[in-house]
């Protein structure tokens, strides 16, 4: 695995970040949004992980890390237009937070498999991204994510009830 750059270690305290205060919003709010610190904090800085990702070129060109980061700009603008405007009507709500909600499942994608890649420092836990431990990460972070988004819209549809 490369060394990290200034600019990655950038990235990675970003992202560290806005997965610390996703998870705050959502414990605390049950779903992320502007009205809150702990939101306006999770969507800056992950906007600017985002953005950073898409300059960090460790394996010599356009990767998975890439695509997430293009799908997690995607699911912020998605999200913000919900959240702003009346184009999605009576459903708004709830796509802002799918949408906001699919940016930390992006989010944990790459740091499971840059964590499980990188440390503990000279001997990491996996050695190889088609190692079987990683894909069951994967499933179980998706999973979470199935869950936690159930969950989410549950307890929007009864606040709006």
């Amino acid at each position: 695995m490369p060394e990290i750059t200034p600019l990655g270690w950038f990235h990675t305290a970003m992202g560290i970040i806005a997965l610390v205060s996703g998870g705050f919003a959502l414990a605390k709010f049950k779903e992320i949004g502007f009205e809150t610190r702990y939101g306006q904090i999770y969507l800056l800085t992950t906007l600017i992980t985002a953005a950073t990702a898409l300059a960090i070129f460790k394996h010599g060109g356009f990767g998975p890390a890439h695509g997430l980061a293009v799908m997690t700009l995607v699911a912020l603008a998605v999200g913000t237009v919900a959240a702003k405007t009346k184009l999605f009507g009576t459903a708004s709500r709830y796509v802002r937070a799918v949408s906001y909600s699919s940016t930390l499942l992006f989010h944990a994608i790459p740091a499971v498999t840059d964590g499980l890649m990188r440390l503990p420092v000279g001997d990491p836990v996996l050695t190889s991204i088609e190692d079987p431990v990683l894909k069951m990460c994967y499933l179980g972070l998706l999973l979470l994510f199935v869950v936690g988004v159930i969950l989410q819209l549950r307890w929007i549809h009864r606040q709006n009830a």
